[in-house]
């Protein structure tokens, strides 16, 4: 990545964190969670079908300011699992998550599941802090989900759904060779595919 490329990430990352804990602190917080949850159902339905029982959902436990995408978790018909970080420039695990499980930091301080049991997701709920509308974010400058992205889609198809408030669109994300391009944006306002 150019040093100009890093400037103008860290710049915006700033500004959208901002911008998303704002909307987080929004009387309506729970209104909005619950429209981006249920836009993420029907796209589940209508993608899959009946098959959706037999579909690894992979998704997150919420941190920070970042949506919650947990009532979708909960309402999904078959599996479910979080991002496992098993190191610097490696791409995500993902564990099977249940409701009633017991859950432990992480690192980073994401809260995964105490009992390991690995899962390849078929369909991903993806934090970030910007998107645009060709389907690009930026996350949190790790690379996780992009070298995540990456590695399911050479095994095969793979559901890439960015999950964000609404206010965390940008006219453009700064990218490189890298940036994984998502499949569809979800917010409470409704689907955004990449043009």
């Amino acid at each position: 990545m150019s040093d100009m490329l890093a400037i103008q990430k860290h710049a915006l990352r700033a500004e959208m964190a901002e911008r998303r804990a704002a909307a987080f602190a929004a009387p309506d917080l729970g209104q909005q969670v619950q429209a981006a949850c249920a836009h993420i159902a029907a796209l589940l339905a209508d993608r899959f079908g009946r098959a959706a029982e037999n579909v690894a959902l992979a998704a997150y436990m919420p941190m920070r300011s970042e949506l919650d995408p947990l009532p979708a978790m909960r309402a999904h018909p078959g599996p479910v699992c979080v991002p496992v970080i098993t190191g610097r420039g490696q791409a995500l695990e993902f564990h099977r998550w249940q409701a009633d499980g017991e859950m432990v930091d992480g690192p980073f301080k994401a809260r995964i599941p105490r009992a390991r049991d690995p899962l390849v997701p078929q369909a991903l709920i993806v934090p970030l802090l910007a998107y645009d509308r060709d389907g690009f974010r930026l996350g949190y400058g790790g690379g996780f989900y992009d070298r995540t992205l990456a590695g399911l889609r050479a095994q095969g198809r793979v559901l890439a759904m960015g999950f964000a408030f609404d206010v965390q669109e940008v006219a453009q994300v700064p990218t490189d060779e890298n940036d994984q391009r998502l499949d569809v944006i979800v917010t409470p306002g409704g689907m955004i595919w990449p043009r």
